[in-house]
């Protein structure tokens, strides 16, 4: 009985043993890897927040620009020709000049319509004359009586009548011997540039020719004929009853204003190949800005929207599920926020729906930025988020 008692409690023994070894091992490598862990844990960088750069959600004014492309023409344009045939003896302008109405551009010899003029005068003295010797004639039957007969007096009022009318067809002769020799001044009809001089001095013109003289282009006013699409035709319509419409002028590039004016005319036909009605617009064009043949941009004011809710045109992202921005709250972690968009001009978008004003959007560096991603923002620059002048 001794034996096998003695060999159960070696056998505890030997348990005990290897369990308090195991438990001894567990606690030692145990807690090696815990400090191992934790040491990783520290060496670990946590993720850097993502450079952004953000703008501000404003509320203003939003002028709606109609854009266009126009060419510029002479407010009126005018080919000079000569009225009569002759030679020039002188061109009194330069090309490229700016005339006057009335100014001198053009002599053309006058001796033979001066001739002709004083030929004129002297038939008219003549039959001044003879009508004065007719009229005494004529009071010397009337006083006569009966010792004239009816026929005589009858005959010599007659005699008056005929050089009466004579005078009135002498005072029309010279009255267009005046036009002629004044014909062959030639002065600017309009006031305006001239261009190329089309004949030089001592050549022989005629008034059946085509080619004139020099063409003169009115630059002050101006017009710019440019066109708008026919289903912007009633907003315009309506806005030009209320109102003159602004219309702005620019380089094509959009980058440069060269002048503002005013919309003139809707053209009363719609062109059906193109989908776009005509308009024509005016500007006083002090500084000669606008060039008669100039293309030009166009932006025709239709109306402004008051206090708009206003992004930068780069907030704006498109996904799958359609628009959205972010935005960056006090914790300084992105928000996506779905958006409804209105018109978008100069750089500004107008939001319908989805943000505030006062809200602080992503609109740099977007493509890194997830939901809820914490960010490192820096403020955009003006240009990004103020209107541009137009």
């Amino acid at each position: 009985m001794a034996q096998p008692k003695r060999r159960r409690w070696m056998s505890l023994v030997l348990a005990a043993l290897v369990l308090a070894g195991g438990y001894a091992a567990w606690r030692h490598y145990g807690a090696a890897g815990k400090t191992e862990q934790a040491s990783a844990n520290k060496a670990r960088p946590a993720t850097p927040p993502v450079p952004v750069k953000l703008a501000t959600v404003e509320k203003s004014d939003f002028p709606v620009f109609l854009a266009g492309l126009g060419t510029v023409q002479g407010f009126n344009t005018v080919v000079v020709r000569t009225r009569v045939d002759g030679q020039i003896d002188k061109i009194a302008f330069t090309e490229g000049q700016m005339v006057q109405q009335g100014d001198l551009l053009a002599q053309i010899d006058p001796r033979p319509f001066q001739a002709s003029l004083d030929q004129a005068k002297a038939k008219k003295a003549q039959d001044e004359a003879n009508i004065a010797n007719a009229n005494r004639d004529l009071q010397r039957f009337t006083k006569l009586g009966e010792f004239a007969t009816k026929q005589q007096t009858d005959t010599q009022r007659s005699t008056v009548e005929q050089l009466t009318a004579q005078l009135a067809a002498d005072d029309a002769t010279i009255s267009n011997a005046q036009t002629q020799l004044d014909y062959a001044t030639v002065k600017a009809p309009i006031s305006g540039v001239v261009g190329f001089r089309q004949v030089d001095q001592g050549n022989i013109v005629n008034a059946s020719t085509q080619t004139g003289i020099v063409t003169i282009a009115q630059v002050e006013p101006i017009a710019v004929i440019f066109t708008a699409p026919e289903a912007q035709l009633p907003d315009i319509s309506q806005a030009l009853a209320a109102h003159p419409l602004k219309v702005v002028a620019l380089t094509t590039d959009g980058k440069r204003t060269l002048s503002e004016g005013t919309l003139a005319v809707v053209n009363n036909l719609v062109d059906t190949t193109s989908g776009t009605i005509r308009l024509k617009a005016t500007f006083d064009n002090k500084d000669h800005a606008l060039w008669p043949g100039l293309s030009v941009a166009t932006r025709l004011l239709v109306t402004t929207l008051k206090d708009a809710t206003l992004v930068p045109d780069d907030a704006v992202q498109h996904g799958s599920d359609g628009l959205y921005a972010f935005a960056v709250g006090a914790d300084n972690k992105a928000e996506m926020k779905k958006i409804k968009v209105g018109r978008s001009i100069d750089g500004r978008t107008v939001i319908e729906d989805g943000l505030t004003a006062g809200d602080r959007v992503i609109v740099a560096g977007q493509y890194k930025v997830q939901q809820g991603s914490l960010v490192a923002a820096t403020v955009a620059t003006s240009d990004a988020s103020s209107p541009k002048a137009p």
